[in-house]
């Protein structure tokens, strides 16, 4: 049997082919559009797909769209008729959408399914599932866990923004739920914008930022905006908030409870909003424990699968492993809404169809390779068609020359097998870079990258080191969790240094890898496995034989504003417009100094700012 998921017209469209079970393939649409967050139906995504599964539309027994577009629609409603009379101006400009477009996505979707199957039948064959349903389902159903308790929390999605479930064989049951407008996500969101960050793109900034700064303003946040319960579930006032019925995010009286306006967007940071940052890092991570601890106690299970957009803030992941309540937690990769996809065609085959689950101790994502993937003769094709100028080699050579140029401090692009699904690089799309040095993180951040300076970079480390440099003994192959660099490898900090304050931290070393230790001496670990990523695992083996460091900068293979790279041609250009010195493409070498000076790009300011 084989179900088809499909996430879209939000953000982050995708899609993803279930057979037996077994996820084949997964991606989503912006890495084929080259459009950020591309919310549009993801006809390349499922092109890929099936593709990858040697298959058509017609072999497709049903198509599971992720959420539920008439019971989103009726909340819209009653949303609008609750806050009346205001929000008019929101809703003139939301109703036209609505009703061209949204409200009718039944009849879109079938438009759209019918360009790859002319009678293809969506009375028969295409099912919703509720939004929160599709998390716990990627959470769950992926996971290597014959039973778990499931955290889910978003922004929202019908109505739902957080549920607490319990995952059994081939059967997800969610039992409680936290309603709209009542939602850690947008809460989170809101201090996004408050601070100049683009709402569903810049929220992990603000984790980034957070250990910058002191929790000043948590007590603030606890007394006027959130009424938080011992078992995590709260009520906002929104009397300070304007995403219900407004276009923003917050409203005056938010700005004049923290003392002026939002912050515009490239505008300087201060300490401020480093400390605001810092306080709802730390309320969330609060009411993150309080949930865990709280399923915990009524499930009794020792294992728990979390997903949802908030299910990617790795600092309060972690402090929910290190609190111990759970044996084992597995988040879903693609935790926001791209994940819905998997979790659409997951809940189709299990919950739907019936269909038994088989569990062999392993999670069924494949360490995140899902996406396309070229050989050798096709990677050449491409670059040669693109002006590049390369070398072929095996792999002893491959690997030897990316260490040659990773221990001389150069960027290396590396484009390797299958591209990862869900927002983070693991090793197939990736820069990588050495973490010994200590002008690393901002070289990388300022003339790579194209980014803002504080943000931080993530080590991959073999799976068997990893306990001797991070306060971490289990997996994180999805660089979800954030532990802090063991006490042996961090580096005292001098009185005066320890006196700096926000941004004048950051070109403080503090460990043996201090492009990737962040001001706090935490880390978001990748553990590297030889299973799921050979040539990644031989290039740390490699590394770490001539430096005795197994560990390297990992970030993701592209510029800000950019998707990660999909084809053989995208990692090119990025190459040609970005101060990356080496590319590694299969077992094709290619050097910054060798290329064509006419076909060099300014990627600094190609794309939108994210």
């Amino acid at each position: 049997m084989r179900t088809l998921g499909i996430s879209a017209f939000y953000h982050d469209s995708a899609a993803c082919l279930v057979e037996d079970g077994r996820i084949v393939a997964a991606a989503q649409e912006e890495r084929f559009t080259r459009k950020k967050h591309d919310p549009n139906f993801p006809r390349n995504a499922i092109r890929f797909c099936l593709e990858a599964g040697g298959v058509s539309l017609d072999d497709i027994d049903y198509v599971a769209f992720y959420d539920k577009p008439i019971v989103k629609f009726m909340r819209l409603l009653e949303t609008y008729v609750a806050f009346a009379p205001h929000g008019f101006s929101s809703f003139r400009t939301a109703m036209p959408l609505w009703l061209k477009e949204k409200l009718f996505q039944k009849l879109l979707l079938r438009d759209e399914l019918r360009k790859f199957a002319a009678d293809f039948d969506i009375e028969k064959k295409l099912l919703f599932t509720e939004h929160h349903q599709s998390h716990a389902a990627s959470a769950f159903f992926a996971s290597p866990f014959e039973e778990a308790a499931i955290l889910t929390m978003d922004g929202v999605g019908e109505w739902t923004t957080m549920s607490g479930g319990m995952g059994r064989g081939n059967h997800v049951e969610i039992f409680e739920e936290l309603h709209f407008p009542h939602s850690l996500g947008l809460l989170f969101s809101a201090f996004t914008y408050y601070l100049g960050f683009k709402v569903n793109s810049g929220e992990y900034k603000v984790m980034g930022l957070a250990p910058y700064g002191e929790a000043k303003y948590a007590d603030l946040i606890l007394d006027h905006l959130m009424d938080l319960k011992a078992d995590g579930s709260f009520r906002l006032d929104m009397a300070y908030f304007n995403y219900c019925t407004g276009l923003t995010m917050t409203n005056e009286r938010f700005d004049r409870l923290f003392g002026g306006p939002p912050r515009t967007p490239e505008k300087l940071l201060d300490q401020k909003h480093m400390d605001i940052a810092a306080s709802i890092q730390k309320v969330t991570e609060e009411v993150m424990l309080r949930l865990a601890r709280s399923l915990a106690r009524k499930t009794g299970s020792k294992n728990l699968c979390m997903a949802g957009g908030v299910a990617l803030n790795c600092v309060g992941n972690g402090k929910i492993l290190r609190d111990g309540r759970f044996d084992q937690i597995w988040i879903q990769p693609a935790a926001g809404d791209a994940g819905g996809a998997v979790g659409a065609a997951l809940a189709a085959y299990h919950m739907y169809a019936g269909k038994p689950r088989v569990v062999n101790g392993r999670d069924g994502m494949s360490g995140g390779y899902l996406g396309p993937s070229y050989d050798q003769q096709e990677i050449e094709q491409r670059l040669t068609n693109a002006g590049a100028r390369f070398e072929r080699v095996d792999d002893t050579a491959l690997i030897a020359a990316s260490v040659d140029a990773l221990t001389a401090g150069s960027a290396v692009g590396w484009f390797q097998g299958r591209m990862e699904f869900g927002p983070r690089a693991l090793g197939a799309r990736s820069i990588l870079a050495d973490p010994r040095s200590p002008t690393m993180q901002k070289m990388l951040n300022l003339k790579v990258k194209y980014r803002e300076s504080f943000r931080p970079f993530a080590p991959a480390v073999l799976r068997e080191d990893v306990a001797d440099w991070f306060d971490l003994d289990r997996d994180s192959p999805y660089m979800l969790f954030v532990a802090h660099v063991v006490e042996r490898r961090r580096r005292a900090m001098t009185p005066e240094q320890q006196a700096l304050f926000g941004i004048d931290k950051l070109n403080v070393p503090r460990s043996d890898i201090p492009a990737v230790t962040h001001i706090d001496y935490s880390a978001r670990v990748q553990t590297v496995h030889r299973d799921t990523n050979p040539r990644f695992y031989e290039l740390l083996g490699a590394f770490k034989a001539r430096t005795g460091c197994p560990v390297v900068v990992n970030t993701s293979f592209n510029v800000r504003g950019e998707p990660i790279v999909c084809t053989p041609e995208d990692a090119f250009r990025c190459f040609m417009g970005s101060e990356i010195e080496l590319l590694s493409v299969g077992n094709c070498i290619l050097r910054k100094e060798q290329q064509d000076d006419r076909l060099k790009m300014n990627y600094s300011a190609m794309f939108d700012p994210d």
